[in-house]
């Protein structure tokens, strides 16, 4: 019963992990977007200085975390000042907000799986030190065949697969946008998305291989206290909002560390 314990928090954790993979890609840095621009040459297709672009992503950005109320956005569009958004588009991104905004609750909801399997095995007076990296090996290895086999469909054919996601995740049809009344898609092109996809499944199983790394010291003498600490600090991360300036999450990171007892060393 410990070790279906263990992996239902092994389960849970890389649920969490996975959806802040997808945090970090998004929100971390907002010069990856600025690359990407330049990279499908946007700005000629918008009619639009690389600011204002920049400008009008931090706003989509502000309201997909729920920190902005609308998308009412004012930009130089061809030099006159208009709204970048149209309605069709703010209906659409209000689907894609609920949508990230739920990820984030299925994060905590994984988080409080994970805690409660653990607290489960330390009741049953079972050995986290072995339990926890043993499941986490099992898990991880079972989620990077699932990620293997995903990654080469993607690979072999992108648009099907990204067509197949909005049919699921949407039950309309406003995410089929137009290039000659939309904006969005003309900032957003496909490619953009195939190297969205690339860069979340390079920061998901690096972070799983980092953690399955860092598995192995518990299995050496961690005390079962700081495990405990370990698990509330990466709870405290689940709330971290990432921004684009990456001094700042690194600020909130420490602050964590610092008041979970500062285990690490």
């Amino acid at each position: 019963m410990q070790k279906i314990f263990g992996l239902v928090a092994a389960m849970a954790m890389i649920v969490a992990m996975l959806i802040t993979s997808f945090e970090i890609a998004i929100y971390s840095d907002y010069g990856w977007y600025q690359k990407e621009y330049e990279k499908y040459q946007v700005l000629d297709d918008l009619e639009m200085e690389m600011q204002d672009v920049m400008d009008v992503t931090e706003e989509m950005m502000a309201y997909l975390r729920g920190d902005r109320k609308n998308l009412e956005v004012k930009t130089v569009i061809a030099g006159e000042e208009g709204m970048f958004f149209n309605e069709r588009e703010k209906l659409h991104m209000e689907d894609v907000q609920g949508l990230f905004l739920g990820g984030i609750q299925i994060r905590r909801v994984a988080f409080v799986i994970f805690a409660a399997a653990v607290l489960l095995i330390l009741f049953q007076k079972g050995n986290l030190r072995e339990i926890l990296p043993q499941m986490y090996g099992w898990a991880v290895g079972l989620f990077l065949g699932v990620a293997a086999v995903f990654g080469g469909l993607v690979a072999i054919d992108f648009n099907k697969y990204f067509v197949l996601f909005h049919e699921i995740f949407f039950n309309n049809d406003l995410w089929l946008l137009d290039p000659a009344t939309d904006l969005l898609i003309r900032m957003l092109p496909e490619g953009f998305f195939f190297d969205m996809v690339i860069r979340i499944g390079v920061i998901f199983i690096g972070s799983l291989l980092i953690l399955w790394g860092a598995g192995g010291t518990l299995e050496t003498g961690q005390s079962e206290e700081k495990i405990i600490a370990l698990i509330f600090l990466i709870s405290k991360l689940s709330y971290i909002n990432y921004t684009n300036d990456l001094n700042c999450g690194r600020i909130q990171i420490e602050e964590s560390i610092r008041r979970n007892g500062g285990y690490y060393e």
